[in-house]
């Protein structure tokens, strides 16, 4: 069976009519094959101004249904997401060419976020705090806001929808979602599962509540510059938030910025180096180089460079590169032909620093379209040119270090303050890099890499990495309008601050 008539059949199967992605003006290519899947046709900014009001409409009824009641449509959601979990993986595999279980556990974080968003559906706490006032009560709440739209990048096609959704609707909150032209299919497919689950949760739930755009960024812009979205989620490159971020502000809009990062990990001399090597060659390599957390510097203390080193180098030429559809090779294709060329461009440029190479060459899996290589490692003196900027691809920059506070100063010294690691097991070190002295990105790890953040915790980065939160901890606030009150129960009106004003 062809990839093209295998998606025709898990669509199907997902209940996503046969119209919405055949005979369309957009071909869907997999980067698996580099062949044509699909054919979407593209919405208008018109459909999206249509979609934004619906979404308006929709939020007047939904905000004023109780909490716990959403929770349950997003527990629904969850229910719907473990049924259709084989399919989606699958689906994410044949149009973004992920492995079969890095698919899969897209999937999985879904399945996670709406187990962690139902329960909060009981959490949406606020503060009761004192006053100095007698006689008065103060105590914060927080508000459903409005419609969230939501924009996602292609590496992370389902899995970057679901935490703002399952969130934005337990939250209150209609979703408009633009995901990446290059990834409508699996928009459509989480689109019909979500139906699903609304088709069970009943009548609470408003025409409107869920908005799918599949087009060009007009439609994206339709959502950043629209008052009636009061909030908007979007997920790329630092060019694009450059755009996206200053929109927004300009009309008082709140936005969730996750853009760029040039991830960084430091091992120690007691770094347990079996733990390092496995963590770093997945930071690096996992999603072929194509998360926002990818592994992307590595420095490796000067008395056990001779010792490590190799053993990475062996790593980087024994790895499989293949298929993810018909073997079991442990890295797949680049998305397409232009990340191909940033990744070749920037191995010329580090070559050129006199960088020392290992790998990075085009691998022939068997088809000439799409765009397999073997990841890159590259050993450098220092870091500069190249090494400070991001290439969305598996190419890793090995540097020595010999004093920890320089390499902290060298993992900081980027524009982009995503993620981090140190591999170490030196309290002192740990605790170091963890300070306020120590790593400056949103997260920072210890003895694990860079990549693979749980649902639990508040993701995003800091600097040029936007600042936004997603998906755990806290990062509900977002999405939401916060409200403090104050309520008078007695007889009198004391002001604050001692400020009298009798007026007789």
């Amino acid at each position: 069976m062809d990839v093209s008539q295998e998606i025709a059949e898990i669509l199907s199967r997902l209940g996503v009519d046969k119209s919405a992605y055949t005979g369309g003006s957009r071909k869907i290519i997999s980067p698996v094959t580099g062949e044509e899947i699909a054919a979407v046709n593209d919405m208008t900014a018109e459909d999206a101004k249509a979609g934004i009001a619906k979404a308006k409409t929709a939020f007047k009824a939904w905000r004023m249904v109780p909490a716990p009641r959403r929770g349950e449509l997003v527990r629904l959601l969850g229910e719907e997401l473990r049924v259709a979990k084989e399919d989606l993986g699958r689906i994410i595999s044949i149009e973004v060419g992920k492995i079969t279980s890095e698919g899969l556990g897209e999937i999985q974080e879904m399945i996670d976020i709406c187990d962690f968003a139902t329960g909060l559906s009981r959490q949406l706490y606020g503060l009761t705090i004192a006053t100095e006032r007698p006689g008065h009560r103060m105590m914060e709440q927080y508000h459903p806001i409005g419609p969230v739209g939501v924009i996602s990048a292609f590496n992370f096609p389902a899995a970057v929808w679901s935490w703002n959704s399952a969130l934005a609707l337990v939250c209150g909150d209609p979703v408009i979602w633009k995901p990446s032209e290059k990834t409508p299919l699996i928009s459509l497919a989480c689109a019909s599962v979500l139906d699903r689950a609304i088709a069970r949760f009943g009548d609470d739930a408003p025409e409107g509540l869920h908005t799918l755009l599949l087009g060009d960024r007009d439609l994206g812009e339709a959502l950043v510059d629209s008052t009636d979205v009061p909030v908007i989620s979007a997920t790329g490159s630092t060019r694009m938030g450059r755009e996206v971020g200053p929109r927004v502000a300009a009309r008082f809009g709140k936005s969730i910025l996750e853009l760029g990062g040039n991830n960084a990990g430091i091992v120690c001399p007691s770094a347990d180096q079996d733990m390092a090597l496995a963590a770093i060659a997945f930071g690096a390599m996992g999603t072929a180089g194509q998360r926002c957390t990818s592994q992307r510097r590595v420095f490796v203390h000067d008395s056990i460079w001779d010792e490590f080193v190799p053993r990475l180098a062996a790593a980087y030429k024994s790895v499989t590169v293949g298929s993810p559809l018909t073997t079991d090779s442990l890295v797949g294709p680049l998305i397409d032909e232009n990340a191909s060329k940033a990744m070749t461009a920037a191995i010329e440029a580090a070559e050129a620093m006199g960088g020392k190479v290992t790998g990075g060459e085009r691998v022939d899996a068997g088809h000439p379209n799409a765009y397999y290589h073997r990841p890159a490692m590259v050993e450098l003196k220092e870091q500069k040119g190249i090494v400070c900027e991001e290439t969305f691809a598996p190419v890793l920059y090995v540097m020595p270090y010999s004093d920890l506070e320089n390499a902290i100063d060298m993992q900081n010294d980027v524009s982009a303050g995503l993620s981090s690691t140190i591999y170490t097991l030196d309290v002192r070190e740990a605790e170091t890099f963890l300070s306020a002295m120590g790593s400056d990105c949103g997260i920072a790890n210890v003895n694990i890499g860079t990549s693979g953040a749980e649902i639990g915790g508040a993701f995003g980065g800091e600097k040029e990495t936007g600042g936004g939160r997603e998906s755990g901890s806290d990062a509900w606030k977002a999405y939401m309008r916060r409200q403090t009150n104050t309520v008078n129960y007695s007889r009198e009106l004391p002001l604050a601050q001692g400020v009298s004003f009798d007026i007789g």
